[in-house]
């Protein structure tokens, strides 16, 4: 695989995961804290742990 094409598909998919974590936050009216960063930098590792470690 292209070194390049692996980085924008990998950039592209962790930024999606942000979009996806802070529109939860807001559609449910939570605050997101410091989980949308936590995923541009972690990916799904970030998505994990918003949805499954704070407390609701």
């Amino acid at each position: 695989m292209d070194l390049t094409a692996f980085a924008v598909a990998t950039l592209s998919a962790h930024v999606g995961f942000a979009i996806l974590v802070t529109a939860h936050a807001v559609v449910t009216e939570q605050d997101a804290g410091k989980w949308p960063y936590i995923t541009l930098a972690l990916g799904l590792a970030g998505v994990a742990g918003y949805f499954f470690y704070d407390e609701w």
